[in-house]
């Protein structure tokens, strides 16, 4: 195993969090992971947008049906993708996954509270004033972790066939 595939296969999903502030130069690097990532013909359709005010994170927290954690985060960015974009889901889950990736790299946990399809998703980009040009894709509330859970995963058999799908 090396550091990459470490950091990947430690990944938990963070509802609670430390009262300890995740640095600029953590949220820049993080932030500059997700820019990185793969996209359909280079469109780069995302928008990043970070919160870390507790009034606007509370209002974020109450506006979702299944993020309340949102208002003890240090900080949540809203990924959104400009409307009409091809490959905007694609694009902006993969910005997403390494938005995550690269705050684990750096002991920060988050979780990812859905934004696309989602009936609050107008509200939230209302709220943050980001123009109607734009959909929510995402909201990463971050922070240092206060518990790491452990939750089961699918043994390897379970999820994996090669060459040619055959039932058991």
């Amino acid at each position: 195993m090396n550091v990459v595939t470490t950091v990947i296969k430690s990944r938990r999903s963070i509802r609670k969090f430390k009262n300890t502030p995740v640095t600029d130069e953590v949220m820049r690097d993080a932030l500059e992971c997700a820019a990185l990532a793969p996209t359909a013909r280079n469109e780069q359709p995302w928008l990043f947008g970070t919160v870390r005010d507790r009034g606007m994170l509370q209002k974020i927290a109450d506006l979702t049906d299944h993020g309340a954690f949102i208002a003890d985060a240090q900080v949540c960015v809203a990924v959104f993708a400009t409307k009409g974009a091809t490959y905007y889901l694609e694009d902006c889950s993969a910005a997403t996954t390494q938005l995550i990736l690269g705050l684990w790299s750096y002991g920060v946990g988050s979780c990812w509270v859905a934004g696309d399809k989602k009936a609050y998703a107008e509200k939230v980009r209302a709220l943050l004033g980001v123009p109607d040009t734009y959909t929510l894709v995402s909201l990463v509330p971050a922070g240092y972790p206060a518990d790491i859970p452990f939750v089961r995963k699918k043994k390897r058999d379970e999820i994996l066939f090669s060459e040619e799908f055959r039932s058991a």
